[in-house]
């Protein structure tokens, strides 16, 4: 496996292969190897990013102490059979007045980007820069972050990128708390409360499968089970992030966020 750091090394390892991509902060869980895994089983060529990127976190988020464990993300990439990782300094991805790319005003700033304005300003930005160097073929993302898999793929729409969105099933620890780096910050109480977000999710689906509509009713009954979060939102909307009132099957996402101690989840279902 070939670690890589250099934009212009990586360009050059990758010319002329059929490449597919996992972008990364690192801290790697089971969530992200179910990406490696895929990529690796599709394409001829698997690269992985690594980087935390500065310009997504606002101001008093925790940049500075996100999880960092290279050794052991580079260990993982191996063992599952990646190609080649990206492991880029924040000066070899960004320059000093540099042009930058706006999310929608609409949709990239309702949500997640409603409580974090900018964020995906700068989510957009570096996936466009990593696009460009690594040339994928096709890019996997996974659907726990529903509304930056979303915009993500209409950038890549909007923009003419020839690169195909692969989005990916959230991965689950056994008690169903969905899989993050953050989750490292619960301590053993707080990811007891933090089962709440799954387990809403659970209620909207039973809901649902019963044969309730109702949006309303829905996110009146699931908001009951959240009781020990301090929840940010509780929202349904469309494949297309559109509001709407009543359920539609195979065209509806679930979505919860909320801070459990100092620690921000999110979780989502989609039906």
């Amino acid at each position: 496996m070939e670690v890589i750091s250099s934009v212009e090394e990586l360009k050059s390892y990758l010319k002329d292969k059929g490449v597919g991509f996992v972008p990364t902060m690192g801290a790697l869980h089971e969530g992200h190897l179910s990406l490696i895994k895929q990529s690796v089983s599709q394409n001829s060529t698997t690269v992985v990013s690594i980087f935390v990127n500065p310009t997504q976190f606002l101001e008093g988020e925790d940049l500075d102490k996100y999880p960092k464990k290279t050794e052991a993300d580079l260990k993982i990439c191996e063992l599952a059979g990646v190609d080649a990782v990206f492991l880029p300094t924040i000066s070899d991805i960004y320059r000093d007045n540099e042009l930058i790319i706006k999310a929608p005003t609409i949709k990239g700033y309702i949500l997640e980007g409603a409580s974090r304005p900018g964020h995906f300003d700068g989510v957009l930005q570096v996936v466009l820069k990593l696009f460009n160097i690594v040339n994928p073929k096709y890019a996997y993302f996974g659907k726990k972050d529903a509304q930056q898999l979303y915009l993500i793929k209409q950038m890549a729409g909007d923009l003419f990128l020839d690169v195909e969105i692969i989005p990916c099933d959230i991965v689950r620890d056994g008690d169903g708390l969905a899989l993050s780096s953050r989750n490292v910050y619960l301590n053993p109480q707080e990811r007891t409360k933090a089962l709440a977000l799954s387990k809403s999710l659970k209620r909207a689906g039973k809901l649902i499968s019963a044969g309730n509509r109702d949006v309303e009713k829905i996110k009146s009954l699931c908001l009951e089970v959240l009781k020990d979060v301090d929840v940010e939102y509780f929202e349904i909307v469309d494949y297309e992030f559109n509001t709407i009132d009543s359920i539609e099957l195979n065209n509806t996402i679930v979505l919860v966020a909320g801070r459990v101690g100092t620690t921000r989840l999110i979780d989502n279902i989609w039906i």
